[in-house]
């Protein structure tokens, strides 16, 4: 028997070695994720998406290109030295608002394969959704690559390189620009209904796709219109820059059709949450992160999750920053602050000198000049005589000293100083320059006499490196769709529903009920109030863009008031024994110091270079207009 008892404990052995190497040879990797661990995993294709979103562009933002709100005209560089190249840009370059991100759209269209492949354990609810989103994400970035570069290829699934030597297959040429515009307005409408999210402003749902619709074919109407109302208007012969002006209406029906949905239908509202004070209600629609349904979609950071940026840590006012390193770094414009009207509807020029010109306004306070003035300037700016954080800034340049016959102007050398002997032998021991300027020449106090308040955290120790902001960056806002539903409407010839919407942003800004009119209405209105809502949230450039005045308005000439950047000095007057003006307070415009060079945008800017290399690797791509 012991030989038989052998044979079977050596075929147990066999087959349990057998049956061990088939195990260990299937098992699952421990380093490795496997398509279909990825694509059947909820989490995991969240984890995708965060990324994804993360990755989407922009011209300006809080986590890096915020130094661009320096570059146009609605600001400058106060801060520190090795930027003041921001403040003698002589011409922007042709490449300046480039991109061309395919590797984001391959990662797109491969997800999009592999839900669709792999995912057997997704519902079909879940499918449509992540579907749906990596769709949403896709038509932005194709509305961000033909608002910058016009007409570029429309690739919707995976190249896949055959190494057979000619890749020609994978070398598609340029959609015409309008075909773009089309294709994001398309997807939008076809997965809309497929988003779920509900509520959401940080990840994508109907209303936010129908906001980006709005925007989109708003960009679309307004560069069919105005392009082709230049005297030469910019093409290229296939058609991938400049769209057809009978394509107008069409763009500006549907923009405005997406734009009704969201304000009639959605749970989005303009922000009315502080009555007691209407610039502190602006500045709160824009930063405040709870009770706001004013924010459509937004890039939210997170300080539980150490996701934070440097934003107030760059831009708060020198007096009252709360680290001993950098400040003031984009500091606003008088030309912005001017653009601020008066709540009785008069233009927004400062009052700084008497109606015959013969002597300054003298005003009991700094902040006096200002008031009554649009409540959105106080949300946007920090200007002389206000506060942040619960502490009032000093605001002050320097005085000015009655010698019997005229004015001598004195300024400190440095910030935060009193008119005191022996330096100013005439001092009188007071204020002489505010702790937060301005000042002409140092680096991170403003330059301009003033400093941003939209934005800025205004929580405690929110511009320290050891705490920072994590206020979030907003990409889309109930104000700008109010402002794209007016726009269009107007266009189209509907001004009563254009005055209407247009009345609601301004009354939410201390003007009466119905300030504006179909009777009064006009585009330069509409356009004005563009600038004043949605100051430093990526629109600016944008807007004078697809009007086709971008050219005219920084045309490169030291004598046109657009192209240059202003500030506005306040001086403490000391006239002794003359009470209407002794103490009181002036005001000086003046070019701001450290800027040098007027803005000038050329033709060619409309619609940015190709780097060579993308023209090298596909012999189908054009180059865009005078490039």
């Amino acid at each position: 028997m012991k030989p038989i008892y052998q044979s079977i404990l050596l075929l147990a052995l066999l087959t349990t070695l057998a049956g061990c190497r088939k195990e260990w040879l299937e098992r699952t990797p421990q380093t490795i994720i496997l398509e279909d661990q990825v694509w059947n995993d909820p989490k995991m294709i969240l984890g995708l998406l965060a990324n994804y979103y993360d990755r989407l562009p922009t011209d300006l933002g809080l986590d890096g290109n915020w130094r661009n709100m320096a570059d146009y005209d609605d600001a400058m560089w106060s801060g520190y030295t090795g930027e003041d190249g921001r403040n003698n840009i002589t011409s922007y370059a042709y490449g300046r608002w480039a991109y061309w991100d395919y590797t984001l759209i391959r990662d797109i269209n491969l997800a999009l394969e592999s839900i669709d492949k792999y995912s057997v354990k997704l519902t079909d609810g879940e499918k449509k959704q992540f579907a749906g989103e990596l769709r949403f994400i896709r038509a932005f970035i194709y509305f961000e690559l033909v608002k910058r570069m016009g007409g570029v290829p429309i690739v919707t699934k995976q190249l896949i390189y055959d190494f057979s030597g000619d890749p020609s297959s994978l070398q598609q040429p340029r959609a015409k620009e309008f075909e773009v515009y089309d294709f994001v307005a398309a997807e939008l409408d076809a997965i809309k209904n497929d988003l779920g999210n509900p509520n959401s402003n940080t990840r994508a749902n109907k209303y936010i796709a129908m906001a980006l619709k709005s925007r989109a074919l708003l960009y679309a109407a307004t560069i069919a219109k105005y392009n082709n109302q230049m005297g030469t208007p910019i093409t290229l012969p296939g058609g991938e820059v400049g769209i057809p002006a009978e394509k107008a209406n069409d763009y500006f029906t549907k923009s405005l059709e997406a734009a009704k949905e969201v304000i009639t239908s959605s749970p989005y509202a303009l922000y009315k949450g502080n009555p007691s004070s209407l610039g502190e209600n602006f500045y709160e629609a824009v930063v405040k992160k709870t009770a706001n349904k004013e924010a459509i979609f937004v890039r939210d950071f997170l300080s539980a999750k150490s996701k934070r940026h440097g934003f107030s840590y760059d831009n708060i006012p020198l007096g009252i920053r709360e680290d001993n390193l950098s400040s003031s770094c984009v500091t606003p414009s008088l030309n912005l602050v001017e653009e601020f009207e008066y709540l009785d509807g008069t233009p927004g020029a400062l009052k700084t000198r008497n109606a015959g010109n013969t002597d300054y306004i003298y005003y009991n306070s700094l902040d006096e000049i200002f008031a009554n003035k649009d409540a959105r300037l106080y949300g946007t700016v920090i200007y002389p005589g206000t506060s942040f954080k619960g502490r009032p800034l000093q605001i002050q340049a320097g005085v000015m000293r009655w010698d019997g016959s005229n004015y001598q102007t004195v300024e400190g050398s440095g910030v935060g100083t009193n008119y005191s002997p022996p330096d100013y032998p005439a001092g009188d021991g007071k204020l002489l320059v505010g702790s937060s300027g301005p000042h002409r020449s140092i680096q991170e106090v403003t330059n301009s006499g003033f400093y941003l308040r939209k934005y800025l955290d205004a929580g405690a120790g929110t511009s320290t490196r050891g705490i920072l902001s994590d206020v979030w960056w907003v990409w889309m806002r109930m104000g700008e769709v109010y402002l794209n539903a007016a726009e269009a409407a107007f266009e189209l010839n509907q001004k009563v529903d254009a005055a209407t919407w247009i009345s609601a942003l301004r009354e939410r800004a201390g003007f009466g009920a119905n300030s504006v009119t179909a009777g009064t209405i006009t585009l330069e209105k509409i356009r004005h109030e563009r600038r004043v809502e949605l100051a430093f949230e990526d629109h600016r450039v944008w807007d004078l863009k697809r009007w086709r005045t971008a050219h005219i308005v920084w045309n490169g000439q030291s004598n046109n008031p657009d192209a240059t950047v202003y500030a506005l000095y306040p001086y403490r007057i000391i006239r002794p024994g003359d009470a209407a003006r002794d103490g009181k307070y002036v005001f000086v415009k003046m070019v701001a110091p450290r800027f040098r060079a007027p803005r000038f945008f050329q033709l060619g800017n409309y619609y940015s270079a190709i780097d060579q290399g993308i023209l090298n690797n596909n012999p189908k791509i054009v180059r865009n207009p005078f490039h």
